[in-house]
């Protein structure tokens, strides 16, 4: 980063993912709080034509706040590896990995780590019975913040009527019973445990809406299960070969003790809204929001 008193940040927000509104969210509440560390912020919302606008601005950092695809899976990371413009979060092969499911799943499998049973199958497959025995989830193998996931029942009469917005090649992994935990990574260092509370299922308007979910920060579980988030985290971040923030995600049966706890996902570009986890997580640590986002700039870089 650049040794000038104010550096200049470009915030990367919006682009054509499924997840715009949530990147833009993310986007204006980052560039604010770096407004307030004394950085000199540009707002940038990216289309085909960024690397032309990034040549323009020349940027001493670039603020990734882009979520979903293009954003956040190895595409913007690989352009801006091209520019040598520094760039906060992960390089490009863990994005790609983190963002695709399936592969992920195979990394944290020879890590160790605890996830269930999945397959991708065509949709139309999956439209017309059901590959796996109920209950399971139906998703996107590279979408995040829930955008498209269906859970059928094990009292289901038949397969999901899946969405033709749907990719053609869809992932089904078994249904993880119990509570939705989540872990924040900085640097290399787990924060804490969240334990996420909802009415139903936790999709993206409860992710994403006031008063969709309650969060309660530190979590009340025992230690032990406390301890094997904070450790299944970082593990994760590190066998994908994350830098910067990530938020791992579980699901935990609390009947089957530390057996129960599995791991679902890695975000490698976590949300940033006013309603999001990781925010609240480094407040529990005692990072304020505007220090979280200068330390996410000041560890920015290229990965060449």
């Amino acid at each position: 980063m650049s040794s000038r008193a104010n550096p200049k940040v470009a915030v990367l927000m919006g682009g054509p993912s499924a997840e715009r509104e949530v990147s833009l969210s993310t986007g204006r509440e980052c560039a604010a709080a770096l407004r307030g560390e004394s950085f000199e912020v540009h707002e940038v919302d990216a289309g085909r034509d960024l690397a032309a606008v990034l040549t323009a601005l020349s940027p001493d950092v670039c603020f990734n706040a882009l979520h979903g695809r293009w954003g956040e899976d190895g595409c913007v990371q690989g352009l801006l590896e091209w520019m040598q413009l520094p760039y906060t979060h992960s390089g490009v092969l863990a994005s790609a990995l983190a963002m695709d499911k399936e592969r992920s799943k195979e990394v944290y499998r020879r890590a160790g780590l605890p996830v269930v049973e999945s397959v991708l199958a065509p949709r139309d497959e999956v439209r017309m019975r059901h590959v796996m025995a109920p209950p399971y989830v139906v998703k996107p193998n590279n979408e995040g913040s829930s955008v498209g996931v269906y859970l059928v029942h094990d009292a289901a009469n038949g397969p999901p009527h899946l969405s033709d917005d749907m990719p053609e090649t869809v992932m089904v992994e078994t249904f993880a019973p119990g509570r939705e935990l989540t872990t924040t990574v900085v640097g290399d260092r787990a924060l804490c445990v969240t334990d996420i509370l909802t009415d139903g299922w936790y999709d993206y308007d409860a992710k994403y809406k006031a008063g969709g979910s309650r969060h309660v920060v530190p979590a009340d579980l025992p230690s032990e299960i406390t301890e094997a988030c904070l450790d299944y985290a970082v593990r994760a971040h590190k066998a994908l070969g994350c830098r910067g923030v990530t938020r791992t995600d579980f699901r935990w049966d609390e009947a089957r003790g530390v057996d129960g706890l599995i791991l679902l996902e890695t975000n490698t570009q976590p949300g940033m809204t006013p309603t999001s986890l990781t925010p609240e997580q480094a407040q529990h640590a005692g990072m304020s929001f505007g220090a979280l986002c200068r330390w996410m700039v000041e560890d920015a870089s290229c990965h060449r």
